[in-house]
């Protein structure tokens, strides 16, 4: 059996930046950073000829065309397996869309574990590009690069999106200190709204290639942002980064009508007045988890908790997507 996992991700800059649409027009840069909730997946050789698929449905089938799931199908597709007898078991620490980049963390995992399977390395870079060919080439989701990149990279990440569709990959330069400073402060509370991102993702992508003038000055100052913060930690002002987070949500209420509603603006305002600098939605918007950096965490989880809302404890992932059983 092959036991492959992938790390979930928070976005700390620069989001929305990482769609070709924008990025081929701007180049893109964003912050991201890897955390310790997974998406797990194992194969193994079942005892009977093809294929057996375990999700959140049951699938058994003999061709590879027939697999319903479409990351699994274009995965085995990409494997040219002649005569599958596979079986596949996916599960998550986190259910899936709650903008924390499970569908990028899935097919990762996915690829490794085929890989390992078939006694091949895949290296992270390597990694990332064939899961953005899945998911963005090959199935055409209105999604950004960043959810496959920083799965199979991990860390607290910067990466650049350049016209040529590169994609390069550095670790934020910060000091230990911060780094425990983000680890203890940054807070994850789950709103109870799952959503897809794909009909706003959908509709950014549209509005670019139009030349939506709004749009791209939004998305230039997301990128300023996205810089911004990247000074801002490496120079240790974890105080400017909490700031710096509130300015990325009002340009996100901004760009997309969606990503807000009156719930989620009560419970940010109560977060405010109860020891949070600033905050914002993680992912697209519309729904998943309220991120927060915490000038006093202990009296803003009181508050949020008695809001209803579930915190996640998380700390930082720096190994990405990797083969745990093999």
């Amino acid at each position: 059996m092959i036991i492959a996992r992938s790390p979930l991700r928070i976005t700390l800059g620069g989001g929305g930046t990482d769609l070709a649409s924008y990025y081929e027009r701007q180049e893109g840069f964003l912050l991201a950073a890897a955390i310790d909730k997974y998406v797990y997946v194992t194969v193994t050789r079942p005892f009977t000829p093809g294929i057996y698929l375990k999700y959140s449905a049951l699938e058994q089938v003999e061709k590879v065309a027939d697999v319903r799931h479409p990351i699994m199908r274009e995965a085995l597709a990409m494997q040219n397996f002649r005569s599958p007898q596979i079986e596949i078991t996916t599960l998550a620490d986190i259910p899936a869309r709650t903008g924390l980049g499970s569908s990028g963390s899935f097919t990762t995992a996915l690829l490794r574990a085929l890989y390992a399977y078939q006694h091949k390395v895949a290296q992270s870079q390597e990694l990332a590009e064939l899961a953005c060919e899945i998911e963005i080439g090959r199935l055409g989701e209105p999604i950004g690069k960043q959810d496959q990149y920083i799965a199979a990279f991990g860390g607290i990440t910067c990466l650049t999106f350049h016209r040529d569709h590169r994609v390069t990959v550095q670790p934020l330069q910060i000091s230990r200190s911060t780094m425990y400073d983000l680890e203890d402060n940054l807070l994850l509370f789950f709103t109870g709204f799952a959503r897809t991102a794909g009909s706003i993702l959908r509709d950014q992508h549209l509005r670019t290639q139009a030349g939506d003038a709004d749009l791209l000055r939004n998305l230039d100052e997301v990128k300023l942002l996205g810089y911004r913060s990247k000074e801002a930690l490496e120079g240790g002002d974890v105080v400017r980064f909490g700031e710096l987070l509130r300015e990325q949500w009002e340009q996100k209420k901004r760009r997309y009508r969606g990503a807000s509603n009156p719930q989620i603006d009560e419970w940010y305002a109560r977060a405010l007045k109860n020891g949070a600098i600033g905050g914002k939605l993680v992912g697209a918007g519309g729904g998943g988890f309220l991120m927060f950096y915490a000038s006093d965490r202990g009296r803003l989880r009181a508050a949020m908790s008695a809001a209803g809302l579930e915190e996640v404890r998380f700390r930082f992932d720096f190994e990405g997507t990797k083969v745990v059983l093999c």
